[in-house]
């Protein structure tokens, strides 16, 4: 169940991605992602106050538990993580192809596997090894393939924005199974429904200063601020991929290598609807490189069941 949880959840992080990038083009970031946040926000805030109200009954799908102050704190800190990853994520997509961000996204469940090694203990075998040789061998072609349309790879700062949030991303993933697992299982065994809708809030918080104390007073110098309908499917898109996937994560046998590495199967939808809609170019040659990260996570697949 879990697995089919970790698709539906690629299918619309696919859409989030495309989204994302329609919403940013010639407009800033920070308006569009504090908007993200407030939509984001606007969703799970009846749940919050409906659990605490007594509205929403204890054991029902959408009950939101009272926290202490020391899962706040951590609740917060996968707050910041996540809202530094998107700060990046968003600024790299804006300046760049969907069809090379989804590829360098995609590479993040190799980010979380070498994670969960040194983190969770666990082992590669030979066909994780070689998923990790071919993520690798796919990064190394992407950079050709950028280099056809001006990116260097090695001296560009959108890439490097791109990266940045991809290691973030991956190491909120692992923070994820960190606070979803069980105490027993060495986690903290916070519920699902309580990190998603308390960190979504603690982003608004962060976001809305971030608004308030930098780009206002800058806005001036700023690229003017267009209203589009796809901000609102940017935040409806992601929030109920993240329901999809802390709902898998809090099963027992739920695997966040093999989770993350599903959910960037995204980037089929976002590489698809990115060639038709933005008309991007040498996508016979990116189609390749999607390939072969297609095939470093089947490689990965497989070594986890094996």
């Amino acid at each position: 169940m879990w697995l089919v949880l970790a698709f539906c959840s690629a299918a619309l992080l696919g859409l989030y991605d495309v989204c994302k990038k329609t919403s940013l083009q010639a407009n800033p970031v920070i308006p569009v992602l504090t908007l993200n946040t407030l939509f984001c926000t606007l969703i799970f805030l009846p749940m919050i106050i409906g659990s605490a109200l007594g509205c929403i009954s204890q054991g029902a799908l959408l009950y939101v538990p009272h926290l202490d102050a020391a899962a706040h704190g951590l609740i917060l800190l996968k707050a910041l993580l996540v809202l530094s990853s998107w700060m990046l994520g968003y600024i790299g997509i804006k300046y760049l192809p969907i069809t090379i961000v989804g590829p360098i996204n995609a590479t993040r469940p190799v980010m979380v596997l070498i994670g969960a090694v040194l983190i969770f203990g666990e082992r590669l075998n030979l066909w994780q090894w070689a998923g990790v040789a071919v993520a690798i061998l796919s990064f190394f072609l992407l950079s050709k393939t950028g280099r056809k349309e001006g990116i260097r790879f090695g001296h560009n700062k959108w890439i490097a924005c791109i990266v940045l949030a991809a290691v973030l991303g991956a190491m909120s993933g692992l923070y994820d199974k960190h606070l979803l697992a069980p105490a027993d299982a060495g986690g903290v065994g916070l519920d699902k429904m309580a990190v998603q809708s308390w960190y979504n809030l603690y982003q608004l918080i962060l976001m809305t200063l971030v608004l308030l104390l930098y780009w206002i007073p800058r806005r001036d110098r700023e690229t003017p601020f267009s209203w589009r309908w796809t901000i609102i499917g940017i935040s409806v898109a992601l929030s109920a991929a993240d329901f999809l996937y802390f709902y898998a994560l809090s099963m027992p046998d739920a695997m966040i290598s093999i989770v993350s590495m599903v959910r960037r199967a995204s980037v089929l939808v976002s590489f698809v609807i990115g060639a038709i809609v933005f008309r991007e170019h040498h996508l016979k040659a990116k189609a390749v490189d999607l390939a072969l990260v297609l095939l470093s996570m089947i490689l990965l697949a497989i070594g986890s069941q094996a």
